[in-house]
């Protein structure tokens, strides 16, 4: 597993919600059960996330919101398969993670 890793929700009752999970974790912590990670919405017309801590990525042609104010530790059997990664918006994720326990 690492940082920025994009994984698939494998729970039926929340995957139509909740399609991604944002695995957000150092990698120093591996050897943990559990991994920090952000829910990925997507993003429905009107919705007007807050830009410093909600970004916003492109997959598979839908918009997505990264929904920062619910990051959660999860076990690692709550993460799917890894689908992907965002590690090119390692920046904006960081800054959403900062603004959210900072508020800068």
């Amino acid at each position: 597993m690492a940082q920025f890793d994009l994984h698939a929700n494998p729970n039926p009752v929340t995957r139509d919600a909740v399609p991604y999970l944002l695995d957000v974790q150092a990698d120093l912590l591996d050897a943990l059960a559990t991994r920090m990670v952000i829910p990925l919405l997507p993003l429905a017309p009107g919705d007007k996330p807050i830009e410093r801590l909600n970004p916003v990525v492109e997959l598979d042609g839908r918009q997505m919101m990264l929904s920062t104010a619910e990051m959660a530790g999860v076990p690692l059997a709550a993460l799917g398969e890894r689908v992907g990664s965002l590690s090119a918006s390692r920046d904006d994720i960081v800054a959403a993670i900062d603004f959210l326990g900072c508020g800068i």
